[in-house]
């Protein structure tokens, strides 16, 4: 039987990023491909006590069905944690728990666009977020980046050129994938840019706590008067992604919305995970937790940036982030980066994720791959690296 698949799927196709996982099967790969937080980053321990004292003393609690909106501590904890971060707004913003930052990303354009409306990028973006918002057929458009966040000139060049701009798309901390950091400047201009053309920004911030080096820049959402920014985060990379439990704050009429729009989706988010998220924040000592993070990430990141500057080809350049999750490089105009990033994995054994993975369009060129330092050891991250390094030359000189 031949199936006809609806005008919103048959156009999306699977992750570049897990076809190249595919790889990682073969174990004598390391796989500098995925995203994943450090093993060593999780808190079982502590996630294994007050899972056992909840089932222990209100099971029905974790195990029952629950509201739309979100477990109503925990829901009390991020209004209130948001609020000290600039990012709730009491006299006009609400909270939802939703399954993850993807999910809050997926509902923010849900309510938002029609087919057809645009919706502005950094170009490269995040690839789960560009899938979710083509699903709903809008005009995905992509603005190039600087070294220090999206190109305002090229910005307000598609606002005057974009028919129906709706919707601003920004992971402005440790952006993925190229782990750049969104100037304060260029935060407030985007803000007064969104006042001036009438748009709503969507400020994705997954990574923003994961800041181990420079000087904290506050969110966008921090300079919200006007109710123009939905801000959405995750507990994947501060706890557990397998919680998949992340957040909202957005203006309440945009919140309501979500709310109907969850409710045909998937009732509620997983109580259980949302319990002990609100417990385990509740209990531990949350700067020293971060702080343990950070020391992770941070030693991590200098082990891999050693190896690019110290051992690279002087042809690859790359960005330093940070904070997060990701380093971008870049190869010289003349080489070929697919074949580049398929000869790593095939003949090398050290699997990247090819730049144009992250592309808004698939004709767009890129030279550039992404290195992730979370999920590998520090052995693997010295000998896929130093493996790397023999290969850039080998191949660029």
């Amino acid at each position: 039987m031949e199936y006809k698949f609806s005008d919103k799927v048959s156009g999306l196709k699977a992750s570049a990023i897990r076809e190249i996982l595919k790889f990682t099967s073969d174990p004598e790969v390391i796989s500098f491909a995925a995203g994943n937080p450090a093993p060593e980053a999780f808190p079982t321990e502590r996630i294994a006590e007050i899972s056992a004292e909840l089932l222990g003393s209100d099971p029905i609690l974790a195990l029952q069905y629950s509201v739309t909106e979100g477990y109503g501590p925990l829901r009390e904890y991020l209004k209130t944690w948001m609020t000290s971060k600039g990012c709730f707004h009491s006299e006009f913003d609400d909270l939802i728990v939703t399954s993850g930052g993807q999910q809050a990303n997926e509902l923010s354009c849900k309510v938002l666009l029609n087919e057809g409306d645009t919706l502005l990028c950094e170009s490269p973006s995040f690839i789960g977020s560009l899938n979710a918002f083509r699903s709903y057929n809008v005009n995905l458009v992509g603005i190039e980046m600087d070294d220090d966040g999206i190109n305002l000139e090229a910005l307000e060049n598609a606002l005057k050129t974009e028919k129906n701009v709706k919707v601003l798309y920004l992971i402005p901390n440790f952006q993925n994938p190229t782990g750049r950091t969104m100037s304060q400047a260029k935060r407030k201009a985007v803000y007064e840019l969104a006042c001036r053309y009438d748009f709503m920004i969507l400020e994705d911030d997954p990574y923003g706590e994961l800041r181990f080096s420079g000087e904290n820049v506050p969110t966008i959402k921090s300079l919200d008067t006007e109710g123009r920014v939905i801000y959405s985060s995750t507990f994947s990379k501060l706890i557990s992604p397998g919680f998949r439990t992340g957040f909202v704050s957005a203006p309440a009429p945009i919140v309501q919305k979500i709310i109907v729009c969850k409710q045909v989706s998937d009732v509620h988010s997983n109580i259980w995970a949302q319990v002990i998220c609100h417990r385990f924040m509740t209990s531990v000592n949350v700067p020293e937790h971060f702080e343990k993070l950070r020391a992770i990430y941070r030693n991590k990141c200098g082990l891999m940036c050693s190896y690019i500057e110290n051992g690279f080809s002087d042809q690859v350049r790359y960005i330093k982030p940070d904070g997060g999750l990701f380093i971008w490089c870049t190869l010289p105009d003349g080489c070929d980066m697919n074949e580049f990033c398929t000869k790593a994995v095939r003949d090398y054994k050290i699997a990247v994720v090819p730049g144009n993975s992250f592309s808004i369009r698939e004709d767009e060129k890129s030279h550039s791959f992404r290195l992730n330092y979370s999920t590998p050891t520090n052995e693997q991250i010295s000998t896929g690296m130093e493996i790397l390094a023999r290969m850039t030359k080998e191949m660029l000189g």
